[in-house]
């Protein structure tokens, strides 16, 4: 007898988004009497003037469940109809129990399937891509899909190379089912040989009562590789939805470097009218939790409006890359 097999939805699609950001914001005037730069070298860099910090109280346990909250409120759904949580995080500082698992408890999920994965700057979409996988094949219903990431505590202060570009926030969506097609097909992958490129020091390596570990990084590789390889799977990933640059809306990349988006939208050639998020002006980089975020700042500005067309690509750490075109909720 053959085996049976699941079905589910015909499609899905991202029914709401949620976030919430460090109350701590570290202008790069302050951030200059930690490190030697300067605002304009900083912002010439990078295009940050601000990043927010989680302050006392506040972790990714705290962050992740406020960004959850509010994106099962705004899909219209009960903490017991998400059928499965899924984090991306490099910043949960417990091997196990996942983070996924004890937000699960927080929220109030209904033993919900829930685990935690690595993908750094691109895990949103990577979760995205595998919550949509799980609602089309009817293993889930509802899926609560977060970014999460408290990378202040991972940051070098004496390394003026990376110091000033992290930060910490959280988004969330819930991916559920649609009755046309609303997400469009996950193009993602790495590359392998260049793994160490980014890292974050092995914890078997850091002295009991010293500081770390720290994220490191070769800034001129992951440029060179964003605006080569990267800018090349982004159009992949819009011909793979079947639309154009003139059928796009918004464009949300990883909130990387103002430089990288800008080198981005010159080889995708976009038209002048698509919204672009620069989130990380007042953000800086909060890895996983980037894009979400990016894409609540536009909806709540104004800027993008549901039902509108978007592309969203992450890259990072792996090196690993994900990207999707799917519609705003």
């Amino acid at each position: 007898m053959p085996l049976k097999s699941s079905t589910g939805a015909q499609y899905a699609r991202i029914m709401s988004v949620g976030g919430a950001r460090g109350s701590r914001v570290v202008t790069n005037d302050e951030m200059c009497t930690m490190i030697d730069s300067s605002d304009e070298w900083i912002t010439q860099r990078t295009g940050i003037k601000e990043r927010r910090w989680v302050a006392e109280g506040e972790d990714a346990e705290t962050l992740g469940l406020e960004a959850s909250r509010k994106a099962i409120e705004r899909a219209g759904l009960q903490p017991t109809d998400v059928d499965a949580i899924i984090v991306s995080t490099v910043s949960h500082f417990m091997q196990t129990p996942s983070l996924a698992a004890i937000l699960a408890k927080d929220l109030g999920l209904d033993a919900p399937a829930a685990f935690d994965i690595s993908a750094a700057c691109a895990g949103f979409s990577y979760g995205v891509g595998v919550a949509e996988g799980m609602v089309r094949t009817g293993s889930a219903k509802h899926v609560l899909v977060l970014g999460v990431e408290v990378l202040s505590r991972y940051t070098d202060m004496n390394d003026r190379s990376t110091a000033f570009l992290f930060s910490d926030g959280a988004g969330a969506v819930i991916v559920g089912p649609s009755e046309t097609p609303a997400l469009g097909p996950t193009v993602w992958g790495s590359k392998p040989e260049a793994h160490s490129v980014i890292e974050i020091d092995d914890w078997r390596g850091v002295e009991p009562g010293s500081e770390g570990p720290f994220i490191h990084m070769e800034g001129r590789e992951v440029f060179k590789w964003a605006t080569t390889a990267i800018v090349d799977k982004a159009i992949e990933t819009l011909e793979a939805s079947g639309l154009t640059p003139d059928d796009l809306d918004c464009f949300i990349p990883h909130q990387a470097n103002n430089r990288i988006t800008d080198s981005m939208l010159r080889h995708l050639k976009l038209p002048e009218d698509v919204v672009v998020a620069r989130d990380i002006v007042r953000m800086g980089n909060s890895s996983a939790a980037s894009i979400p975020l990016a894409m609540e700042a536009l909806l709540e500005s104004g800027e993008a409006k549901s039902g509108d067309s978007a592309l969203i690509i992450g890259f990072g750490a792996g090196l690993v890359f994900s990207g999707q075109t799917l519609i705003l909720p």
